[in-house]
């Protein structure tokens, strides 16, 4: 089955808000781990229940919860019971195949986007669906597993107070979350912009099926990034209008930079996808070329076996009455008149650059 159609026929004929997770299991269980931090203090903690996750964001201060492990719709059940989240918002969580999407539900906003990597290996763009929901003075996120975690580096400005996370609100720290996602776009569009220069210098000089094989796969990661990229857009154009008294004046700048971001890697995914179909046209031309010159070479052999065939069925008549079988002189004559003839044309192919 393809990488971007994944299985939902668990979900067919579901009441609307039924939670099914649709997608792999990647987590053995749910693990919870917290934030609750200020400017001046940090705790960060393990949580194993929803109503640690609940009494924790009570207290004054903002409060990050990570859960990694989208399986598990009993939890799922109980974390939105604890913060209020709408059953559509949870089945949008728990099915991996979500497209990105934003819900603003008033007292809290809902985004969903895709955490992607690119594996050298086979070629293709390993995806990982990351949902947010921002509240006044929390965030929580949800990842199906940690694969290449892209949120260390924020753990780290958390725990040491370096930056502005701790000095700001919860919405900045879903800002520099989503900061984060998005740069590491541009990490992907930049080795399939390497493995397309190794590509095109095979292209050049010997291309086989393994080029055809590999300018597929690239033409695949591209509409795969296409696909999830695309629609962050509107979603990072929405929060960055400030509609949503949950998003701070002081944040709107950053996400209106995040955005730009968004629109320079549409630019680069587009140009790439350009390059690969010029990769295509040229891998197309080469086939055609060479096929043309092995044409080429083969016609040249057809034409000068012509007359010779010519002249050798004519002496291959058996007639009774032929003068020149009786001639001591008749083969070496005709041997000589056929390579004389084989020359001629030889230099006449040579002379028009036939050959």
């Amino acid at each position: 089955m393809s990488p971007t159609i994944k299985r939902r026929s668990q979900k067919a004929w579901a009441s609307p808000g039924k939670l099914v997770h649709v997608g792999e299991q990647k987590k053995a269980a749910v693990e919870i781990t917290a934030f609750h931090y200020a400017e001046t203090a940090c705790q960060e903690s393990v949580l194993k229940t929803a109503v640690e996750c609940r009494v924790l964001q009570r207290q004054p201060g903002n409060t990050w919860i990570n859960i990694e492990g989208l399986h598990d719709t009993g939890f799922m059940e109980q974390i939105g019971a604890q913060f209020g989240l709408h059953p559509l918002i949870l089945e949008d969580i728990l099915n991996t195949d979500q497209r990105p999407k934003l819900d603003d539900m008033g007292d809290y906003i809902s985004v969903v986007m895709k955490m992607l990597d690119y594996d050298e290996a086979t070629g293709g763009i390993v995806t990982e669906q990351v949902s947010l929901i921002l509240g006044d003075n929390f965030l929580i996120t949800f990842q199906e597993g940690r694969q290449g975690d892209l949120f260390n580096p924020v753990r780290e400005r958390i725990r040491s107070g370096k930056g502005k996370i701790r000095k700001m609100g919860p919405d900045y720290l879903a800002y520099a979350l989503i900061d984060g996602i998005v740069d590491n776009y541009f990490t992907i569009t930049e080795k399939i912009s390497e493995k397309i220069e190794e590509i095109e210098e095979t292209l050049l000089s010997d291309p086989s099926n393994e080029t055809i094989h590999a300018i597929h796969h690239l033409k695949l990661a591209i509409l795969h990034l296409k696909k999830y990229i695309w629609p962050l857009r509107e979603i990072i154009n929405a929060l960055a209008k400030g509609e949503s008294p949950l998003i701070s004046e002081s944040t709107l700048i950053y996400l209106r930079d995040v955005y730009d971001h968004i629109i320079h890697a549409i630019d680069t995914i587009e140009t790439t996808r350009d390059m690969i179909s010029g990769m295509l046209d040229i891998y197309l031309s080469s086939v055609s070329n060479r096929m043309n010159q092995v044409m080429k070479v083969l016609t040249v052999i057809a034409t000068i076996f012509i007359p010779l065939t010519f002249i050798a069925g004519v002496y291959g008549m058996n007639f009774k009455y032929m003068p020149e079988l009786d001639w001591p002189w008749g083969y070496p004559m005709i041997m000589g008149f056929m390579a004389a003839a084989a020359g001629v044309m030889l230099l006449l192919f040579k002379r028009k650059n036939w050959m």
